[in-house]
């Protein structure tokens, strides 16, 4: 479990393709020591880590590849970084689990709102006020309208996160809000359509 505060970022160093998925290899800062095995999530998606002398490795399965942005990620591209929490730790942001619902795209960016695309199969989990991952980062949605929703970007997450050097029509991984889906898990037998 993971709260979608960002207190580190990695960069891609490469990603090797290999029959049953592909190995991230990513440099990290020196104070993001690692415990082998340790879950950590890379924008979003929770990875197992397999630290290294010169930073970390992660494999890649083929749902990962494809549910994901991660294997369209070029070398030199900086990640948000965060460590799963333990009991105990401050919930800053959200329940996040690392468990990546969705690809969605930036579509327009005015004055520090940011507007994301995302598919309309989860319109009803996009609520004005709920919470989402966008890349690993908690944000609060504004004004959802079914296919997109905004969020008001302030500047230390503009600093801290790989959001503040997005642009228009970049893909970003999205998580919906876990409570929310187990809600509707639950009442649609419920509902008549």
């Amino acid at each position: 479990m993971f709260t979608g505060i960002i207190l580190h970022n990695g960069t891609i160093e490469s990603l090797e393709r290999h029959a049953n998925g592909a190995r991230l290899r990513l440099s990290v800062p020196p104070e993001f020591d690692l415990q082998r095995g340790e879950s950590v999530a890379v924008n979003g998606v929770c990875l197992t880590m397999l630290p290294e002398d010169e930073g970390i490795v992660a494999d890649l399965s083929e749902e990962t590849l494809s549910l994901t942005t991660l294997g369209s990620l070029a070398a030199g591209t900086i990640v948000n970084l965060e460590r799963a929490m333990t009991l105990g730790d401050r919930l800053g942001g959200h329940i996040v689990q690392g468990h990546v619902d969705c690809v969605g795209r930036l579509i327009a960016i005015d004055n520090g709102d940011y507007r994301w695309s995302f598919p309309n199969e989860f319109a009803d989990l996009v609520v004005s006020k709920g919470s989402i991952a966008v890349d690993g980062v908690s944000l609060t949605i504004v004004e959802p309208d079914g296919e997109s929703f905004g969020a008001a970007l302030i500047p230390e997450t503009l600093r801290r996160t790989n959001l503040g050097a997005m642009r228009v029509g970049d893909a970003v991984n999205l998580e919906l809000d876990m409570i929310a889906k187990h809600i509707r898990a639950l009442v649609a037998p419920y509902i008549r359509k």
